[in-house]
């Protein structure tokens, strides 16, 4: 970079930063080989981004974790507290639609100097760390057994069954259904005869025990009515944008995966301290230890929506995040801005099929490139419910391969139960996943809590850990911390293509290797290809 571009790129911050009206559109020249990362996690596999793409992160965080927040390989970054929309065009980077102040530096040299500049800056980590139990065994989700038929006897069934098939007992978390209805926090009587109890067994099988809330409130109901009365709902401004508050009698009527339903309104300290009285009620009348916060998403918050405090659609998902921070045993699907917090996140739900499977690790990995180092790869064999509708059978080498993926990355979760749906040697496979994590558990663990002091991503991509070496587009491997290359097989078959960047490398098959290499390797059923960095 020339001294007179650096110049111009320095006073361009600073006009950006004086004013968000000076940068209703700003271009960049995208640099030779420079390469762009960042927005949203739900579309890190179209990244390292090609021309012609754009996204308007405004109501849209495409229903995962977003971040206003773009990093190069190059080392420079885009950062603003609010929502914009950007597009990548004939080597130029648009941004435009911008609802706040940009900061564009370009200090650095790599994608690791980009992401530290920024991290510390505007998202540092806040040396908290979540319930540990989430990483240091697996997790189990009631969801893809259950579906809405959540119940005492079945949660049971479903816990004893991991212990006896094999498994260790970790954080069980009870899915959706299991109130009367949204906003009523109580188990419903007709599927839990004693919850207390149940919770109860848990923590004596050795579970820690999770429950799925959402913002939504059932609204012809006793409790939606009380919400009404107290002013504690987003409120439809009924086609007048100018109304105030104070006017506002209509509740906003949202659409989504279950329904129709109000949302309360977080940006209300009322409906904060409503919301935490009713889950605090339920860890001391339950013995529950923590909470699944599902929905939150950015577009369930409609322009039409009237709040207490003037807000954005993401400012409103990032209030709901602020609520997990109470408690650490925390698991968020949708997220807007809130790197460094001691939060957990989930990918998206992926669909029970190859293509998606083919998503964890871009997705994972840019996760912790816009500071969520604290992130769950989905469901193993796939959480999205309608993927398994009509399936008689479900891909065998599909669900090992997905356990072995998620075995080296920060959290694995089941859901669908391996016993069920695996013949005797699949299910080994997938004991043999779980068990190479016990052996690696330990260094694991310490970049865990290093992370929560330095904000350093746990699972990294290779270009972050190797940068401007050719790595940028690789999406098949990824780095556990520094040491460790991690090359699960993603698709059907048994070869692996793996890319080893310069120094020595010792495989899990005990060979040593000298980079830079491409390798092809046989992946056996019950493999998970590891390669140690033994000597840079």
């Amino acid at each position: 970079m020339t001294r007179v571009f650096k110049i111009g790129m320095f006073l361009l911050a600073m006009l950006c930063t004086a004013g968000a009206q000076l940068c209703a559109q700003t271009t960049l020249a995208i640099k030779d080989g420079e390469k762009w990362y960042g927005g949203a996690v739900n579309e890190a596999h179209l990244m390292p981004f090609k021309d012609g793409y754009s996204y308007d992160m405004y109501g849209d965080t495409r229903g995962n974790q977003a971040v206003p927040l773009l990093i190069s390989t190059k080392g420079r970054f885009i950062w603003s507290e609010e929502p914009f929309k950007f597009a990548f065009e004939k080597n130029t980077l648009i941004i435009s639609n911008a609802k706040g102040a940009l900061t564009i530096d370009s200090a650095a040299k790599d994608l690791r100097g980009a992401f530290s500049n920024a991290a510390k800056r505007f998202f540092p980590s806040k040396g908290k760390l979540p319930d540990t139990l989430l990483f240091s065994k697996p997790q189990y989700n009631t969801w893809i057994e259950l579906v809405y038929n959540q119940n005492q006897k079945d949660i049971l069934s479903y816990a004893r069954a991991i212990i006896g098939t094999g498994f260790p007992p970790g954080v069980i978390m009870i899915d959706d259904n299991w109130a009367d209805y949204y906003g009523r926090f109580d188990f419903r009587a007709d599927r839990f005869s004693n919850a207390a109890a149940m919770v109860d067994t848990l923590h004596s099988l050795g579970f820690k025990v999770m429950l799925w809330v959402s913002p939504f409130m059932s609204a012809d109901t006793e409790v939606g009515r009380e919400l009404l009365d107290k002013k504690l709902l987003l409120f439809d401004n009924e086609g007048d944008a100018n109304k105030p508050w104070d006017r506002a009698t209509k509740p906003a009527i949202i659409s989504w995966w279950n329904g129709y339903s109000s949302v309360l309104d977080f940006t209300n300290p009322g409906a904060m301290a409503w919301f935490r009285g009713r889950l605090d009620h339920m860890v001391s009348t339950y013995h529950l230890d923590g909470f699944k916060f599902d929905a939150g998403d950015a577009d369930f918050y409609p322009a039409n929506g009237l709040s207490f405090k003037k807000a954005t659609p993401n400012e409103h998902s990032r209030l709901w995040g602020e609520i997990g921070l109470h408690y650490p045993l925390n698991e968020y699907r949708a997220m807007w801005k809130m790197g460094g917090e001691p939060l957990v996140q989930r990918l998206r739900d992926k669909k029970h099929n190859w293509e998606d499977l083919q998503k964890l690790i871009p997705h994972l990995t840019t996760a912790g490139l816009l500071g969520y180092q604290f992130t769950c790869p989905d469901m193993i064999g796939g959480g999205e419910y309608g993927s398994f509708i009509g399936r008689d059978k479900l891909d065998e080498q599909l669900v090992v391969r997905s356990a072995q993926c998620s075995a080296l990355m920060p959290m694995m979760q089941f859901s669908v139960a391996p016993w069920r749906v695996l013949s005797k040697q699949n299910l080994a496979a997938v004991k043999k996943a779980v068990e190479i994590r016990a052996r690696y558990t330990p260094y694991l663990m310490q970049l865990v809590k290093q992370a929560a002091k330095t904000g350093e991503p746990i699972a990294r991509s290779m270009e972050y850990e190797f940068p401007n070496q050719g790595f940028a587009t690789v999406q098949g491997q990824f780095m556990l911390g520094d040491k460790y290359l991690v090359a699960p097989m993603i698709a059907a078959g048994n070869t692996k293509t793996v890319y080893l960047p310069k120094g020595t490398w010792k495989s899990d098959l005990g060979k040593t290797v000298k980079g830079p290499a491409k390798i092809e390797t046989e992946v056996a059923a019950d493999r998970l290809p590891v390669f140690e960095l033994i000597k840079n």
